[in-house]
């Protein structure tokens, strides 16, 4: 096509192509308008506040008393008057042990003491009637001397036969095990007419009227509850909770009553026991659980969660100026609480930081701030 014919054609399309150049020109500015406009992040300001701190460990539950009840005599196990699980009392039967044979010992004990006792008789007759002759100077005194070795010879046969008549009338009591306290029967092994021998284990017994929880703490964690518990003796620093296997709270408050004397040199922990009532014998021997200790800090400073990021090894938050600008801060925890860190140091109350969105924002980033209340924070974690 000639040349003149295109000019008109040219008038046509420099209009069409400076709008197109001017409607990308506003969009590049809105664009680059909105990428620059800063972020709305929601900021809170630090309070300080009196706060519970929980702590929970891993507590093993053991009856007050546990014991193995154990035959002490050979024989075959007779009777059984008691089941697995049975509430029983004091000096309750719980075995009997064949005692045929120890009655037959017990017999013979006391008849071979009868006899020691009538050979003694006979010795002191015949140290009287020696004495008199010597007294008469008809028999010399070592008539008398010897009467006399008889006599207490006779006096040392008659306790030793008592003695073995008493050891016999013990071993016969054996063979009627009774329950030494009051408690609850556990596993019985044997059945009757088990063959059994002495030092068999025939059950446990177990007295679950109150129950000890051991448990292990550190020794960073011991230093402060002894420096607490002396502080402060008038608050019960020792009332510990109990929860129960399937996370429920024992309805029964116990008490820290005693801790080890060492360390446990694997670990570094240390061994504490609460007691805990059990009325309703709902805790066992052997059970599991978990300890919880409080103690109220006064003052504390709480930073949620949400707000604390880690970079190597160390914890930070985003802390924001009066221009919203952020700027990245370095604090130390004492603990963890919930939702919450106890600040330890690092951080003051009236301090704002950024709330929610940390993993996006870089140091020295622009925010718009959106205010939330750390009272309201605090109840919705509740």
């Amino acid at each position: 096509m000639p040349s003149s014919l295109l000019k008109p054609f040219c008038w046509l399309l420099l209009p069409l192509a400076s709008a197109a150049l001017a409607g990308c020109g506003a969009t590049t500015q809105a664009e680059t308008t909105k990428a620059e406009a800063p972020p709305t992040l929601p900021i809170t300001q630090l309070t300080a506040r009196d706060t519970i701190l929980t702590h929970d460990y891993v507590a093993d539950i053991q009856a007050v008393q546990n014991v193995e009840i154990r035959a002490r005599l050979e024989g075959f196990l007779e009777q059984i008057y008691v089941d697995e699980g049975q509430a029983v009392r004091k000096g309750q039967p719980l075995f009997r042990i064949n005692d045929t044979e120890y009655k037959s010992r017990l017999s013979r004990a006391k008849a071979a003491l009868s006899s020691a006792e009538a050979a003694a008789r006979v010795a002191r007759l015949e140290l009287e009637r020696v004495k008199l002759l010597t007294d008469k100077n008809i028999i010399s005194k070592t008539e008398l001397e010897v009467a006399q070795a008889k006599y207490h010879a006779a006096q040392a046969d008659i306790q030793q036969a008592r003695s073995t008549a008493a050891n016999a009338a013990l071993m016969l009591s054996y063979t009627l095990v009774r329950a030494p306290f009051d408690g609850v029967i556990n596993r019985i092994p044997l059945k009757m007419g088990s063959v059994i021998e002495d030092g068999t284990l025939l059950t446990t017994v177990s007295d679950i009227d109150e129950v000890f929880a051991y448990f292990n703490v550190s020794e960073a964690e011991y230093l402060e509850y002894v420096k607490k518990s002396k502080r402060d003796s008038a608050r019960s620093t020792n009332v510990a909770h109990l929860l129960l296997a399937d996370g429920s709270i024992y309805p029964v408050k116990g008490k820290v009553e005693t801790v080890e004397s060492q360390f446990q040199a694997n670990t570094g922990s240390i061994a504490f026991r609460a007691r805990f009532d059990n009325p309703q014998q709902l805790l066992r021997h052997g059970a599991s659980g978990k300890v919880r200790l409080s103690n109220t800090v006064e003052d504390a400073v709480l930073v949620p969660q949400k707000s604390v990021f880690e970079i190597q090894d160390k914890n930070y938050v985003f802390m924001v100026d009066k221009q919203g600008r952020v700027k990245q801060h370095a604090f130390q925890p004492q603990t963890r609480l919930s939702d919450f860190y106890v600040v330890k140091t690092g951080l003051q109350p009236g301090d704002n930081i950024v709330y929610e969105g940390v993993q996006d924002l870089r140091d020295g980033a622009i925010i718009k701030p959106q205010p939330v209340a750390m009272d309201d924070l605090i109840e919705e974690a509740r």
